[in-house]
């Protein structure tokens, strides 16, 4: 147990590292290239902070851990949309675009709503135990992906062509791969450190739950998906912090993008994905925690420390009621 104990530490810290050494990495090599902001913030940081989500669940899936997969990705975004956006709310109000309002958020709703229609496509009752999340589901999400990559692609060229100097000045900026081997090697590096942590995790987690008894969608709720959403959490509170509400809400609801439709995607594709201790109250959880945060930012184009808090409180219950459920 001590020894399992252990390697969860340092899952998390190699998850953690390599997920900041991939986008440090990308987010060099998009600026070099001439890429927008935007793009960086809502492709590169989203896919960097993201990647722990992916390696947990594929790792999971090949491991016949499904439930553990699903949950990962279903707790993140309930940690990304709660917890990170209420924290990060606490240590500073966060101002919301009107186009993040009208746009990105709404994209983000539309695809935990997807998630909850393909989880009930094959059912007749309520429950979820025994569905699949099959590879013409997986090809669903991943068709939805590239819609949000092509519409985040066409505004950043709209809006990104042209990039401010450092005099403040708006010009036409060439591209600079002066840093391209340096770029590379974070990028692989990262995505080492994100395998190799990810598969200690998963070993660990795994023994804690059967050891003491806990269901894996618990665990993949819980500790798995609060230790993949760590380099979400850092991000968007330093962000708030600075003063970049935009970067701090744009990780977090690219981020949920990705976790949906990219990463439950691809590992649906690769290895279908069957349903057992998932339950309707998660995904439903899942579905209002996106709501409440289009209803907070849509009210006053910003989220204060007050609706931080409640965001903080709602998160806090849903973990009381997994746990009095063990």
């Amino acid at each position: 147990m001590l020894l399992n104990s252990l390697f969860i530490i340092v899952g998390i810290a190699l998850i953690i590292w390599g997920a900041d050494r991939m986008t440090e990495g990308a987010s060099s090599l998009a600026r070099g290239m001439r890429v927008s902001e935007i793009v960086i913030g809502l492709t590169i940081v989203a896919a960097g902070t993201s990647a722990p989500e992916l390696f947990v669940s594929l790792v999971s899936a090949f491991r016949g851990s499904a439930d553990m997969a699903v949950g990962n990705v279903v707790g993140s975004n309930i940690f990304n949309t709660m917890l990170i956006v209420g924290c990060s709310a606490v240590v500073a109000p966060m101002a919301v675009s009107r186009d993040t309002v009208t746009k990105d958020i709404p994209f983000a709703f539309v695809a935990s709503l997807l998630l909850f229609v393909l989880c009930f496509d094959d059912m007749d009752s309520v429950h979820l135990w025994g569905n699949e999340i099959n590879r013409s589901d997986g090809i669903v999400l991943l068709v939805g992906f590239s819609a949000f990559m092509a519409y985040t692609f066409h505004v950043a060229r709209k809006e990104g062509k042209l990039l401010p100097s450092d005099a403040g000045e708006i010009v036409q900026r060439p591209k600079d791969f002066s840093n391209l081997r340096r770029d590379l090697f974070f990028i692989f590096l990262g995505l080492a450190c994100l395998i190799g942590g990810s598969e200690l995790f998963v070993n660990a987690a795994s023994y804690v739950a059967h050891r003491f008894g806990i269901r894996q969608s618990v665990i993949g709720l819980t500790i798995v998906a609060g230790g993949t959403s760590l380099p979400e959490l850092a991000t968007s509170v330093v962000a708030a912090y600075k003063g970049r509400s935009a970067i701090a809400i744009g990780n977090v609801l690219g981020s949920c993008v990705f976790n949906i439709l990219l990463i439950l995607g691809l590992t649906a594709v690769i290895h279908p994905l069957r349903i057992i201790n998932i339950t309707i109250v998660d995904l439903t959880m899942l579905f209002l925690s996106v709501g409440f945060l289009w209803l907070c930012a849509f009210t006053k184009y910003s989220i204060s420390r007050r609706e931080g808090l409640v965001l903080i409180a709602g998160f806090a219950a849903y973990m009381a009621w997994l746990f009095f459920l063990l």
